[in-house]
């Protein structure tokens, strides 16, 4: 039974919820204000004299500039529109069970990249989201993610420079 049935009043709440999305800014927002003055770096060097310092401080200001217009906005009755070709209906629940197999991927991929490389760990992230998501395809959709976890490791190991665990291919590959 909503609040609405129980005691025949709108929930304040009802029509706020993106409120939700401006504590999200304002959280986020102090997090990289309070990470960036714990560090120890004061500035740039003689090259760059700005420092990577400033923009953190920008872009954490930015956030929480953002998060309290946004607030304003929303209490003074503003909201998002919905698209016009939208065809999501808002009224039905979340399906938690794919949203759970999501999350459960994701933590997986996390705690396996150190200790499996990203080949291996990419390959179960996809594979994971595609059978969460209801691909029932398994020799096709391990096929499909070990292909694209490669792919993904070479471009940036290789060719970007980023670091990318590779785990036991290390030395197959690297």
């Amino acid at each position: 039974m909503t609040v609405l049935e129980k005691t025949g009043k709108k929930s304040w709440w009802r029509g706020r919820s993106e409120l939700g999305v401006s504590a999200l800014l304002l959280v986020v927002g102090l997090l990289v204000v309070i990470d960036t003055l714990a560090e120890s770096n004061t500035g740039g060097g003689d090259s760059d004299p700005i420092g990577p310092r400033t923009v953190a401080l920008v872009l954490g200001a930015a956030l929480l500039l953002l998060s309290v217009l946004l607030t304003i906005d929303i209490l003074r009755g503003g909201h998002g529109e919905a698209e016009g070709g939208e065809d999501v209906d808002l009224g039905t629940p979340m399906d938690l069970r794919t949203v759970g197999m999501l999350a459960g991927v994701l933590v997986a991929t996390a705690a396996l990249i150190p200790l499996v490389g990203w080949p291996i760990a990419g390959t179960v992230l996809f594979a994971g989201a595609t059978y969460a998501l209801g691909s029932r395809s398994f020799p096709r959709d391990l096929a499909i993610a070990a292909g694209v976890s490669l792919v993904t490791w070479f471009l940036f190991d290789g060719l970007l420079g980023v670091d990318l665990p590779g785990g036991p291919l290390m030395g197959v590959f690297g």
